[in-house]
């Protein structure tokens, strides 16, 4: 298991508010690519490795993206907090606020919802890392 310490490993500290950025940026948290698929692909990948070493290697990996899930999450927070209504309906931030106000929900910036189907595990130490390649915008 984790030893978990209760602060962001880089602090997040944004002052002003900004519904239009934290729609894009909440792709990182819960899109195709963000930081959710990613944890759980690497921490589900890492079961097909045929060496530990590799093994070890990916559940470090997917450790850290659960890490920048978190920031990611202390990011669309601080640039949504206390928007006013009249900031909602300005900024477009009013399709995701009917369902979710401002708590934190995992959606590509389209507004699709994060689901399993958004990551790969193949069984293939090959594939896997290709696919992961891939999720990380590595030329392969």
């Amino acid at each position: 298991m984790w030893n978990y310490e209760k602060r962001l490993e880089y602090p997040v500290n944004i002052k002003e508010t900004n519904p239009k950025i934290a729609k894009f940026i909440m792709s990182q948290y819960g899109g195709p690519d963000g930081e959710i698929s990613a944890s759980l692909r690497y921490l589900s990948q890492r079961y097909a490795m045929p060496y530990r070493e590799v093994m070890g290697i990916l559940t470090d990996i997917g450790t850290e993206e659960m890490a920048h899930f978190e920031m990611v999450a202390t990011i669309v927070h601080q640039l949504t907090r206390n928007l006013t209504p009249e900031e909602i309906k300005e900024s477009g931030f009013g399709e995701y606020y009917i369902d979710h106000t401002l708590g934190i929900w995992p959606q590509a910036a389209g507004g699709i919802p994060q689901n399993a189907c958004e990551f790969q595990v193949k069984g293939d130490p090959i594939t896997d890392i290709m696919e992961d390649m891939a999720a990380d915008g590595a030329i392969v």
